[in-house]
């Protein structure tokens, strides 16, 4: 039997195996056998791809109303999920919520990687004073329930979704900076650093180039898990109205929206706090998912399950 394309270009001339070939093909193994990690890819995937797409995909203009005719009407063919209050059609503006959703999402984690990552690397590597001041500042924001530091922001800076984005990465930073500390201090005192060090590299080739790429898989978990939560946090705000301000289609205002019609039009609400809980769910899937295939201690022999 000969082998493969893909074995043959995971190995050397001599025929060993590539360094990292073999911890690549495992981290592949653990993660597709794991159910709760290709759930959350494939529900994190169908996200992107509305996001994407929703302009094609939407049947109408998600803030075209329509009172006159069309105010709260049940599902049918013509509106699958219904119409709301002004005759706007829901799953319209349930895939548009997608698309606006996870843009605030990834720029709001942006932003907070942005302003984390670096503190925590510096605050890792050089410890001491700098550590403890730059740790006791993100320990004063962290203080803070997160939701409500978000909402005092946007409050303070103004209802707008730059706004939005900008609170909740603050709010998510301290998050990002405990993470990556945590990541310098394991690796830090490893040979390899003190090689670098004796060679007279400088520090800031040390973080960037030997421990950075060290600490890069815990982040990217992290980036993941709190996207999930910034998509809440959004939807958070917009429900209690210092969110995306009207007629953006957020999911979080849709819900607000429908309190005054949960008996006579349930499915107003139905509708967007689905998508809120299956997108949650499909990112915090993928986050466990990512731990467990990143993770160099992980059992190797056991999947995630459902």
């Amino acid at each position: 039997m000969t082998e493969s394309n893909t074995d043959t270009a995971d190995r050397t001339a001599d025929g060993r195996p590539l360094p990292g070939a073999a911890a690549m093909e495992t981290a592949r193994r653990v993660f597709t056998e794991s159910r709760l990690a290709m759930v959350g890819l494939l529900i994190t995937a169908v996200v992107i791809v509305v996001a994407v797409f929703a302009p094609v995909i939407a049947p109408y203009d998600p803030t075209a109303q329509n009172i006159a005719e069309e105010q709260l009407l049940a599902p049918s063919l013509e509106h699958p999920m219904g119409t709301d209050q002004l005759g706007r059609d829901i799953l319209s503006r349930v895939l548009y919520g997608a698309q606006l959703s996870l843009k605030v999402g990834i720029i709001a984690v942006g932003v907070a990687m942005a302003a984390g990552v670096p503190l925590g690397l510096v605050a890792g590597f050089y410890s001491g004073y700098t550590d403890e001041l730059i740790m006791r500042g993100m320990d004063v924001v962290f203080s803070f329930p997160a939701i409500l530091l978000a909402i005092a922001m946007v409050a303070i800076l103004g209802q707008s979704m730059v706004n939005v984005m900008l609170a909740i990465g603050i709010t998510y930073t301290p998050v990002f900076a405990r993470v990556t500390r945590s990541g310098v201090l394991s690796v830090r005192e490893e040979t390899f650093v003190d090689a670098a060090r004796a060679i007279g590299d400088t520090n800031r080739n040390i973080i960037v180039r030997d421990i950075l790429p060290n600490v890069v898989a815990p982040i990217i978990v992290q980036a993941t898990v709190s996207l999930a939560f910034a998509i809440l946090a959004e939807s958070a705000l917009s429900f209690l109205g210092l969110g995306t301000p009207p007629p953006a289609p957020s999911w979080g205002r849709m819900l607000s929206d429908s309190r005054n019609f949960m008996q006579s039009a349930p499915w107003t609400a139905v509708f967007p706090g689905l998508s809120i809980m299956i997108t949650i769910l499909g990112f915090n899937f993928l986050g466990d998912g990512l731990r467990d295939t990143l993770d160099p201690q992980n059992d190797t022999e056991s999947g995630g399950s459902i």
